[in-house]
């Protein structure tokens, strides 16, 4: 992955595009006031990722630019700091001091939802197959700052894989967290969702495999959960339960490995 700044190279910025790139394998390159474009064409390269002061962003060539933020998974991680319910969280059955997977971390939101839930106690561990996304993702974790300490806390507990999720899943011991979550790309794209469609740029769009479900639910004590759009056919493929929600678009389906179904 190929990381620079913006126009202005300030001292504080290249420090941090040149020890994210250390920490990830990727190469720092000077923006020099180059334009992006030149800068993909002076490489050869598809993507590059900018480091901005309070934020980053990723650069494609006729695609739309991503950057990161929580989105509505900051407000929703407020509303579980006051104490209000989470649809997902009830899904998953999550309480303080769990351990969740998060198979299909995306730009962190659902995330970072788990890890307010969870505590201090708890570990949430958010699995990005993408590099773009992971690296992304984990100068925007590192950096991120808000109004809110506790928001911000979490986002610095959560541990960031960058692997495909069968690949983790395998490699962990039989119950060894609570649950085990998939929000993969909708098989059938939600057209009127502005957040999501930079994100189809860069995410993997495989749907999941069955394998995938198999060891989901050999690694989790309590519940696999994923979400899907409305009457989409993933949920009986792979033998989810549906949790309906009156007027939702998008709903949750459950697998209880606590009880075998």
């Amino acid at each position: 992955m190929y990381i620079t700044t913006g126009d202005k190279e300030a001292a504080s910025l290249v420090e941090r595009a040149r020890a994210l790139a250390a920490s990830t394998g990727g190469t720092y390159v000077p923006r020099s006031r180059t334009s992006l474009p030149k800068l993909l064409e002076q490489y050869g390269i598809q993507e590059i990722l900018v480091v901005l002061k309070g934020r980053a962003r990723l650069f494609r060539k006729d695609a739309s630019e991503l950057e990161f933020h929580p989105s509505m998974g900051f407000v929703r991680a407020k509303r579980v700091l006051r104490g209000e319910p989470d649809p997902m969280l009830e899904a998953g059955a999550v309480i303080e001091g769990d351990t969740v997977v998060d198979c299909t971390a995306g730009l962190g939101s659902d995330s970072l939802v788990f890890a307010v839930a969870t505590g201090f106690q708890g570990h949430v561990i958010a699995c990005e197959s993408s590099e773009a996304l992971y690296t992304l993702l984990l100068d925007g974790m590192s950096h991120y700052e808000s109004n809110e300490p506790d928001i911000d806390q979490a986002f610095r507990r959560i541990e960031l894989r960058n692997q495909d999720h069968l690949e983790l899943l395998r490699s962990l011991p039989d119950r060894s967290c609570d649950t085990v979550y998939f929000d993969p790309m909708f098989r059938e794209p939600m057209m009127d969702s502005s957040a999501i469609k930079p994100l189809r740029n860069y995410a993997n769009a495989h749907a999941l495999a069955e394998e995938s479900i198999v060891e989901a639910k050999r690694v989790a004590r309590k519940r696999v959960v994923m979400k899907e759009k409305r009457g989409s056919a993933e949920f009986d493929r792979l033998g989810f339960q549906v949790l309906d929600r009156a007027n939702a678009k998008t709903l949750y389906g459950v697998i209880n490995v606590e009880s075998g179904s």
